[in-house]
């Protein structure tokens, strides 16, 4: 497998997306600059999205959101697994089962 590559700065990105708006093709700045030509269309395609100018993808914000979410999700689901371990082995050492609903 190919190493990965670290992410290109930021502004790197900016500035490939406004020449190829600008009339420069991703052909020929692909050949000046090191990102592919397909790195650069995905650039200008979610730059667009970023934009409101395409709707056929999540924007960066909501891509961003969308991965906070699902890391919170996953430790949520930690905990809970971790929780519920914990309240079976206090059962366990005290001898009593606790019933699934609470009447206090």
């Amino acid at each position: 497998m190919p190493k990965s590559h670290p992410p290109y700065p930021p502004e790197l990105r900016r500035r490939l997306v406004d020449l190829v708006r600008a009339g420069r093709s991703p052909v020929e700045l692909a050949e000046e600059y090191e990102p592919s030509e397909q790195c650069i269309r995905n650039w200008v395609k979610q730059a667009d999205r970023d934009h409101g100018k395409r709707l056929d993808g999540l924007t960066t914000q909501e891509k961003e959101e969308l991965a906070r979410l699902r890391r919170e999700n996953r430790n949520l689901r930690e905990e809970r697994a971790i929780l519920s371990k914990a309240a079976a082995w206090f059962a366990r050492e005290t001898g009593k089962i606790p019933s699934g609903s609470s009447n206090s």
